[in-house]
C-alpha cells in the first residue's frame, strides 16, 4: 500500500494538502493526530525537507514548530536565509511515535513507511518547482537520492536529485539537540550553518 491512490487529480498544493489530510497510506495515520504537510512561501525557491513531524508538530499540524524547529531558525537566520521566504515539509507526513510514561518519544519512521509517503513529496516537489532541496538528515535525503546515500560523506555539497532540482544534504536539526555537551553542541550547530550557507550560495549562483 502507498499514499498513490490518495493523490487528487488536481496536483495544487492546495489540493495536495487537503488530500493528504485522508492519507491512508501506511499504519502511521492510526495514532497521529492529523497529518502534517508542507508549510511555507509558496513561491519559495529554496524547500527544505525533514524526515517526519514531532510531538509539537502533531498537535499543531504545521513542521518545524518544536525544539528542532527553533534550532533550524537560528540555523537559517545565522545562515541569513528568511523562514518566511522558504518552504518546510517532511518525507513522512505522520509523527511515529513510543510511549515512555506520559511522553511520546520520537521512532524513526521504517523503510516501508518513507516509501509508501514518498508520492506526497514527489508531488509537493512538482506543485513548488523550487530551485534548491535542502535534505536534512538520513531519512530525507535517502528519500530523494537512494538508501546507500551517506549525509556524513556529502553534507554541504550540490548533488543532482531526479527532480531536475538539485540539492544540499545536511543534518536533521533535531542532531543538534542529542550533541553530548555544549561543545559539541556548538561545532555541530557550526556545522549546519555552514551548511546552510551553501545552500544559499548555490541557490545565488544558480541564478
Amino acid at each position: 500500500m502507498g499514499a498513490e491512490e490518495f493523490l487528487p487529480e488536481q496536483m495544487s498544493l492546495e489540493s495536495l494538502r487537503e488530500a493528504a489530510e485522508g492519507c491512508r497510506g501506511c499504519d502511521l495515520w492510526e495514532n497521529a493526530t492529523q497529518t502534517v504537510f508542507g508549510d511555507g512561501a509558496r513561491k519559495a525557491t529554496m524547500m527544505l525537507v525533514g524526515e517526519q513531524p514531532g510531538d509539537r508538530e502533531d498537535v499543531e499540524g504545521k513542521p518545524f514548530v518544536g525544539p528542532a524547529g527553533r534550532i533550524l531558525d537560528e540555523g537559517l537566520e545565522a545562515a541569513g536565509i528568511a523562514r518566511s521566504g522558504v518552504y518546510v515539509t517532511n518525507a513522512v507526513k505522520h509523527f511515529r511515535w513510543v510511549r515512555r510514561g506520559k511522553r511520546r518519544l520520537h521512532e524513526k519512521p521504517n523503510s516501508q513507511q518513507i516509501r509508501a509517503c514518498k508520492p506526497w513529496l514527489d508531488a509537493e516537489i512538482q506543485a513548488m518547482r523550487p530551485r534548491l532541496l535542502v535534505l536534512m538528515g538520513a531519512t530525507a535525503a535517502q528519500s530523494v537520492l537512494g538508501p546507500t546515500f551517506r549525509v556524513t560523506q556529502h553534507r554541504g555539497k550540490q548533488l543532482a536529485t531526479p527532480y531536475g532540482v538539485p540539492a544540499v544534504a545536511t543534518v536533521h536539526p533535531s542532531s543538534i539537540l542529542r550533541a553530548p555537551d555544549n561543545a559539541a553542541r556548538e561545532e555541530a550547530m557550526k556545522a549546519f550553518i555552514a551548511d546552510l550557507r551553501s545552500a544559499q550560495r548555490a541557490l545565488s549562483e544558480g541564478r
